[in-house]
């Protein structure tokens, strides 16, 4: 009998915590609807785009990382469309980590190559997670509204942040690239990723951002 009142409770607890991921998963994806953007010549024009980093290889393979060239990409052609004026390239600094990347550096020499403005583009390292990158473009850039970056996947995420910290945020989806095994992983993580955001909203979480020299640099 004991057994049996354990195993319930175990399963319970099972389809309890599925149904917090499913439920989180949903209200983040829904939250997006109408604001994310695939064709360049649909978005509107915004003063910012705000590029969530990755490295420009990845870790799990050591090969050329795909996601970040497709960001990369998508940023540079939004750039030389006119929808944007400038763009914000937000990452951490991981070279004292192994194979670890300037992330912000890459992405602004990558962004160069595809023929962007360098006096355009701006180093953010307080992007070590995606929260940081949105509060500081409202608390330290003073944008409240701009065009977000990234995987449709990690845009809707960052939506959701925009929408809570005030921002009017919309989203271009770069390029998901189709290797069958890492869109799994990544999307495995994004899961978890969006419960995370739930709790750090409860909480009320708000991440010590520094300054940067950069304070006031969009006009």
């Amino acid at each position: 009998m004991k057994k049996r009142k354990i195993l319930i409770w175990s399963l319970a607890i099972i389809v309890v915590c599925i149904a917090a991921l499913a439920m989180c998963d949903i209200l983040v994806s829904k939250n997006a609807t109408g604001k994310t953007y695939e064709e360049v010549k649909d978005i509107p024009h915004r003063k910012v785009g705000l590029i969530l980093g990755t490295s420009p290889i990845s870790i799990w393979t050591g090969r050329r990382s795909l996601y970040f060239d497709e960001r990369i990409k998508a940023g540079a052609e939004l750039y030389k469309a006119g929808k944007v004026d400038w763009l914000v390239v937000s990452g951490g600094d991981y070279r004292n980590t192994e194979n670890g990347f300037d992330e912000p550096v890459a992405m602004r020499d990558s962004l160069m190559k595809q023929g962007v403005d360098s006096t355009r583009i701006v180093l953010d390292y307080d992007g070590t997670r995606t929260l940081n990158s949105m509060v500081k473009m409202r608390d330290v850039y003073c944008q409240d509204s701009i065009v977000i970056i990234s995987q449709e996947y990690h845009n809707e995420r960052a939506l959701y942040q925009a929408k809570h910290l005030g921002i009017e945020a919309i989203a271009f989806n770069a390029k998901t690239p189709g290797c069958r095994t890492s869109w799994w992983r990544n999307r495995g993580r994004e899961v978890l990723a969006r419960v995370k955001l739930f709790i750090d909203v409860a909480r009320g979480l708000h991440p010590d951002i520094k300054e940067s020299d950069e304070t006031g640099f969009i006009e």
